[in-house]
């Protein structure tokens, strides 16, 4: 029997890559860790204690005592903070606004990076973020890099949020994405970057479903390989 694979998807905010990581994992009856829904759980957690979001030193500590699970309910995947359902909280407009910080921390990192490798220990997981394929998974079976042109990254974020309840203007969100974009490719922990062996693929005039196809169809070349 083939060995399960362990597929890493990257790439910057709101570049398609969280849809696209579910639905393949869907197709190939895998597991799928959406790394950048823990560090959302861990700001959840930072801004309901009320520490700031730059103390490094605070937020680092209380990463070490916190639980992000990924459970699956009714056909979703419901992330779960310390025991307690956080799916549609870790999604509103203030904890984006600090989850590049939080994520930049070191010990932050440590202690998600360590639970992310353990969950994929044995293969059978599509991961997605910004570091799977160059830090967490760097002998990941296959690697991606997701982009997209601003325009079309800022109105897949409007909708997501529209989707929320909330709304925002297109100008305020291409500001955001900007600033998170700069943020998380020249910080000193775990930057964004490509690895060099990933394939990029640009989703600017992508639907989802030929975005799957891509990775779904170069996951069953690499296992029918092994075969």
């Amino acid at each position: 029997m083939p060995r399960k694979l362990v597929i890493a998807i990257d790439g910057p905010a709101a570049s398609g890559k969280s849809t696209t990581a579910r639905l393949v994992a869907e197709r190939l009856g895998y597991m799928h860790l959406d790394t950048g829904a823990m560090y959302r759980a861990v700001t959840l957690k930072v801004l309901r204690a009320g520490i700031s979001p730059d103390d490094q030193r605070a937020v680092s500590e209380l990463a070490q005592t916190t639980s992000v699970e990924f459970r699956r309910s009714d056909g979703t995947v419901r992330v779960l903070l310390d025991g307690e359902d956080v799916t549609g909280e870790i999604r509103r407009p203030e904890v984006t606004g600090a989850v590049s910080a939080v994520s930049s921390y070191a010990g932050v990192r440590t202690a998600m990076v360590r639970e992310q490798r353990r969950l994929g220990r044995d293969g059978g997981i599509v991961l997605e973020g910004r570091d799977i394929g160059t830090v967490v998974f760097p002998d990941a079976d296959l690697k991606f890099f997701m982009i997209a042109g601003l325009d079309a990254r800022a109105r897949r974020r409007m909708l997501e949020m529209r989707g929320q309840g909330v709304e925002a203007q297109f100008e305020d969100l291409v500001r955001d994405i900007q600033r998170r974009d700069s943020y998380d490719s020249t910080r000193q922990e775990s930057p964004l970057r490509k690895a060099v062996d990933a394939v990029v693929i640009d989703t600017s005039e992508m639907t989802i479903e030929e975005q799957v196809e891509v990775v779904v169809e170069a996951a069953r070349a690499r296992l029918r390989g092994q075969g």
